[in-house]
């Protein structure tokens, strides 16, 4: 019998060590294709393969003369990631900086929502402080590298090569996945568009989730301060090539006052959220370590703004299939096809000077719908692994606004356009012997069109805007030896604005922000540089210097602002340009004590903009210099598992003018977790444990972070 021994990307593994189970006597080795030959006599019927750094295979024999086994990296022993080359690479031999949030980290992080666990990585930040779990959506970008965000992202979000950016807003719905179906979260930081396009300048976000396999159930029983209770809940079963998952997240809770207690009024209440996501997976296996599938996934929510008369609400509808393969010598296949259906509205007042009245002014809905599909291919050939796909993303949108003026409704306005994104990429990953070289580079046809105006006076003018963007990536990594390892890397990025950008008027307390149909696309350049230290059984540290200089981000000038009020426009700014550095470390001391921390300093400005010079040298709005965390977790199997997290961030401003100043703080959680019995476990957490009053945002009212949140629970798996 021939035994071609191949990785996940398809590429040849050699050495692999080949016999029938239990014959060690007659075992052999692969050789540099991956394939070895041996005997196989006919009452013996259990092949295995093994390899240092893959999980072993044992599988069953039948009468075929030729067969092909894929091995797959051996779970965490060396820290592997996939999203910074689309490919399994180990962390040493990347040149980009990637954290993993393992799924022990993302279970016992003291938080509600995914969001506010991905806090214990220095540098990640939403728009404004406020957690997911009470803020408005369009308030929910994030922010890596110090770069910023409004209402959009610049970093993109996904999971398993599809989008999680909003297809209309560009925020991020952080409740879309059921927990219990999240295994584990990448975040790269560092320009990303050579290989995943639009939204990817500060980095790239792969929220990885539970592949169903065999039977296995789990639930997760929780309640908390503010009339909080969480319920989750996983079902997986699996019997030889079909397997199916089903996950729910069932989340509400009554919230806390945002407003700061010296401006509240009697307009003000708690910003609640009822919200509930579902997921439902089937698989089947096709060879070795292939799978089709069909997922669907669900998100209702709905919201209170902080008033009577604000709130929001947003269902979505996502739908993926694709299938993955190895096709022996012709390496691997990965083809993703994907759509959403979104709805989401959301009503605006305005507020009596005191607080004590509001009246209604508009009401908004927002229907879109997005289409996409991706097809990718590696190959393996000793050292040179190549990495060859394409995508595309459709997406269609309408901006319907009804005024209301004395309670009585006005005509209907109405802005509805397209955008298609359609992509090609291509990367060649060198890996001889102590070095790492990755050239990748990617071309986007950035289209927005069919834009029209119902019923708006006077009619205004919506451009049709085709870009076309080239965005390269070099990443150099130098293994010098005792698990020290120099990386530097350089690249250009974009993100597209996205439609609620071009055509919807939002608002946020009294903070109103008008649409801009002329803007351009954010283009940035970057460059990196740093090092990696991972000595075995004791930890790693990996620090980096970053510069990225965006033109023409866009961002919300400001037009005009009062005591209780502030208007203002995205406009293309000019330039800002982001420098600094930032640290990590995750030490293990003693057997039962582990140290992870991290640190960055971001000088984030703004260098250019010609029709208001008086913003140059202002910082970058939400954006502070400084930001850590730090976290010490102790294990003992008799007590069980104890952890004290410190996170602090340094003062930012909330507007573009530096007008806005939000004061630096610290916040200590902690998280305390025991086994009842072998399947049992109960928990509890305290976030923010000494009540500190954290300034999110000034919009101009001051509105403020989650108070103490006291959690218990109970595990069940």
């Amino acid at each position: 019998m021939r035994v071609c021994v191949r990785d996940e990307s398809g590429g040849a593994v050699a050495d692999a060590s080949v016999q029938v189970q239990g014959d060690s006597g007659r075992r052999v080795v692969s050789d540099a294709t991956g394939c070895a030959s041996l005997t196989v006599l006919g009452e013996q019927s259990r092949l295995e393969v093994a390899h240092a750094g893959f999980d072993g295979v044992v599988r069953a024999l039948g009468d075929e003369a030729e067969i092909a086994v894929v091995l797959r990296v051996a779970a965490r022993e060396e820290a592997v990631e996939v999203t910074a080359a689309r490919t399994p690479l180990a962390l040493d031999a990347s040149a980009s900086s990637v954290r993993t949030m393992s799924p022990q980290q993302l279970e016992e992080a003291p938080a509600l929502t995914l969001d506010d666990r991905l806090r214990q990585v220095a540098g990640f930040q939403l728009f404004r402080r406020t957690s997911s779990w009470v803020a408005n959506p369009t308030t929910e970008g994030t922010s890596l590298r110090g770069l910023g965000s409004t209402a959009a992202s610049r970093t993109l979000v996904l999971s398993d090569l599809v989008p999680l950016n909003d297809s209309f807003g560009g925020w991020i719905h952080w409740n879309e996945i059921p927990q219990l179906a999240t295994r584990e979260v990448e975040l790269m930081r560092g320009g990303a568009s050579d290989l995943y396009g639009s939204s990817a300048i500060g980095g790239v976000i792969d929220v990885m989730t539970v592949t169903p396999e065999k039977f296995g159930y789990a639930v997760d029983l929780s309640g908390a301060s503010e009339a909080t209770s969480i319920l989750n809940g996983l079902l997986t079963a699996g019997d030889r090539n079909l397997s199916a998952l089903g996950a729910v997240t069932l989340f509400r809770t009554d919230g806390y006052i945002l407003t700061a207690p010296e401006a509240r009024g009697a307009v003000d209440i708690p910003s609640n959220v009822h919200s509930q996501s579902g997921r439902v997976e089937m698989r089947h296996g096709v060879g070795s370590d292939g799978a089709v599938f069909l997922r669907g996934n669900l998100l209702n929510e709905a919201r209170s703004n902080g008033t009577p008369l604000q709130t929001n609400a947003t269902r979505i509808w996502r739908y993926a299939t694709g299938a993955d393969w190895t096709a022996n010598e012709a390496g691997r296949f990965v083809l993703r096809l994907h759509g959403t259906n979104q709805g989401y509205r959301q009503s605006f007042s305005s507020i009596a000077s005191n607080r004590a009245t509001e009246k209604l002014t508009r009401l908004q809905v927002v229907p879109s719908a997005q289409m996409g599909g991706a097809l990718q291919w590696a190959r393996t050939w000793r050292a040179l692994t190549v990495v060859a796909g394409s995508d595309v993303l459709d997406t269609r949108g309408t901006d319907d606004e009804t005024p209301v003026s004395n309670g009585v409704h006005q005509a209907t306005q109405s802005i509805s356009a397209r955008q298609r994104d359609t992509g090609v990429y291509g990367e060649a990953l060198w890996q001889p012997r102590t070095w790492s070289i990755a050239f990748s580079s990617r071309v986007d046809w950035f289209n927005t069109f069919d834009a029209k105006a119902v019923g708006v006076k006077p009619t205004p003018v919506l451009p049709t805007v085709a870009e076309t963007i080239f965005d390269p990536r070099l990443g150099v990594v130098k293994q010098l030896g005792g698990g020290v390892s120099l990386t530097a890397s350089g690249f250009r990025a974009f993100r597209g604005p996205s439609m609620n950008e071009l055509y919807r008027t939002g608002q946020v307390g009294q903070q109103t922000t008008l649409a801009n149909p002329n803007l351009r696309s954010e283009r940035a350049t970057g460059w990196e540089a740093g090092g990696l230290v991972n000595v075995r059984h004791l930890g790693s540290v990996r620090s980096s210097y970053f510069w990225t200089q965006v033109n023409r981000p866009i961002a919300a000038v400001t037009l005009r602002s009062t005591p209780t009020s502030t208007l203002m426009q995205r406009q293309n700014l000019g330039q800002l340009e982001s420098r600094g550095v930032s640290l990590e470390a995750e030490i293990r001391p003693m057997s039962f004590l582990t140290l992870t921390g991290g640190y960055q300093y971001a000088n984030s400005t703004v260098t250019k903009f010609q029709a208001d010079p008086t913003l140059v040298g202002k910082w970058t709005a939400q954006v502070p210099r400084n930001s850590a965390t730090l976290q010490a977790r102790m294990e003992r199997q008799r007590w069980g598992v104890f952890s004290v997290d410190l996170r602090t961030s340094g003062q930012q401003f909330d507007d573009s003018a530096n007008q806005f100043r939000l004061n630096g703080y610290a916040q200590v959680d902690l998280y305390a977790e025991h086994s009842l019995w072998e399947r049992l476990r109960v928990y509890g957490s305290v976030q923010n444990l000494a009540d500190s009053r954290i300034e999110a945002g000034r919009t101009p009212i001051l509105t403020l972070a989650s108070p103490r949140i006291v959690v218990f629970g109970l595990r069940f798996h």
